[in-house]
């Protein structure tokens, strides 16, 4: 993988993370939508040919309210110039907040797994290992999350396999009664 020129690696650096950004703030605040996309790591290298670039070590993003932490994340963009990425960590950690609804304000989310995949094209977010998402007060864990973004569908299961690492083997959530509205 060769390294470029400086302004030609920032140039595919903002270019490729939009895209992680822009998952996790499907749900976000409006607003974060139109703020800058921030990106640290100890390492950056982009591959025009493979269409690819990798953030290792360290890596944080932001976007408004958006914050991802990972060790590494890989940006990967197709012909039609549609993005794939991949985050790895131990684990990759995010943490969003909420569009206001009914004069309530946002509520944050925050999850973690051990990788997290985002497709682009189908806008689709996949929560790998020992996965966790928060909402407000409700939990699930799981070993895989599947999160449809144009449906919103959600789906947690647990593994499939010898090696299970959701607790138990199985999926666990705990849904914290909501309030009613008053009535007068």
């Amino acid at each position: 993988m060769k390294s470029l020129p400086a302004k030609a690696s920032l140039t595919a650096a903002l270019a490729a993370v939009t895209l992680l950004s822009l998952a996790f703030s499907a749900s976000a605040e409006k607003a974060d939508r139109d703020k800058p996309t921030n990106i640290e790591a100890n390492k950056m290298s982009s591959d025009d040919a493979r269409r690819m670039t990798i953030f290792e070590g360290n890596v944080v993003l932001s976007k408004g309210t958006v914050l991802v932490r990972a060790d590494r994340i890989v940006v990967r963009q197709d012909a039609d110039g549609f993005q794939f990425s991949t985050a790895y960590g131990r684990p990759v950690r995010f943490r969003q907040k909420g569009e206001p609804k009914d004069g309530c304000e946002g509520v944050w989310t925050d999850g973690e797994a051990l990788r997290i995949e985002i497709d682009d094209r189908d806008q689709k977010v996949e929560l790998f290992d020992k996965a966790r998402v928060t909402r407000d007060q409700d939990v699930v864990n799981g070993d895989y999350i599947f999160l449809d973004q144009r449906t919103e569908f959600f789906s947690v299961s647990a593994a499939k396999g010898a090696a299970p690492s959701a607790p138990g083997g199985r999926v666990k959530a705990v849904i914290q009664p909501k309030s009613k509205p008053e009535t007068k």
